[in-house]
């Protein structure tokens, strides 16, 4: 049984961050999917699937003509079905670093995250949210995180990652309502993916409780699942891995 059995079949699919954990898992779970057509796999450095479904390109998200260009070639396939974009920094293992107290901001730093976490995003949005699939159900997804929940912040610090989702969260909220003018059967949509064992949450995983670290493949499945699920009237929502809604 298909895990994307709600969109049309043969269902042209886009991933960015396709050499991240999460979203190469994604790429990988989709190749063996029989909804699944072609399954354009996007990254800085593209990996090889051992596919026939998968395309694996180059892009450079930081560069809009990048992204245009890309666009341009992704259109050749037909109308978008699904685009994921699971993307996104916290740490660069040097200078870039979540912060513990207010003293640690620095404003380069800052800007980085929020580049790569909400600017790009952006910008891929402006580029394949027209290109999506007008007659049947189509979803655009970002990665997010929990920590970007103004509701949910009790702890504080991690002020930039936390910020970068928080107006990422705003920014799939805004792109939902104009997009639903023109593709009134499309989801936009936040996704958090729960802690998972990927180079991101490496260097904080000590204080992850038992059966909370979740493998790539087990997050891909259900992030997938989500998105299979949801409908148009839940569009522009933040949504955890296991479905349930997350307070802005």
């Amino acid at each position: 049984m298909s895990i994307i059995s709600s969109f049309s079949k043969p269902a042209n699919i886009v991933i960015f961050g396709a050499s991240g954990g999460i979203g190469n898992a994604i790429v990988e779970a989709l190749a063996m999917d029989e909804r699944a057509g072609n399954v354009i796999a996007l990254s800085r450095t593209p990996p090889d699937f051992d596919s026939p479904k998968v395309t694996s390109l180059p892009v450079d998200i930081m560069d809009e003509a990048s992204v245009a260009a890309i666009a341009g070639q992704c259109a050749d396939a037909g109308p978008i079905d699904l685009v994921i974009v699971a993307t996104g920094i916290l740490h660069d293992g040097k200078r870039l670093r979540p912060e513990k107290r207010m003293q640690d901001l620095d404003a380069e730093a800052m800007a980085e995250v929020f580049r790569i976490n909400t600017i790009a995003p952006a910008i891929i949005a402006k580029h394949f949210l027209p290109l999506m699939r007008r007659d049947e159900k189509t979803a655009f997804a970002a990665i997010s995180a929990r920590v970007g929940s103004i509701g949910d912040n009790r702890l504080g610090g991690w002020a930039s990652y936390r910020a970068s989702k928080a107006a990422l969260n705003m920014l799939i909220r805004t792109l939902s309502i104009e997009h639903a003018r023109t593709h009134q059967a499309g989801v936009v949509a936040a996704l958090h993916p729960g802690t998972t064992d990927t180079a991101l949450s490496k260097p904080f995983q000590r204080n992850v409780r038992e059966g909370k670290l979740f493998s790539p493949e087990f997050t891909a499945a259900c992030l997938l699942r989500v998105l299979n699920e949801l409908t148009s009237n839940e569009s522009g929502g933040f949504f955890a891995w296991n479905g349930d809604p997350i307070e802005f």
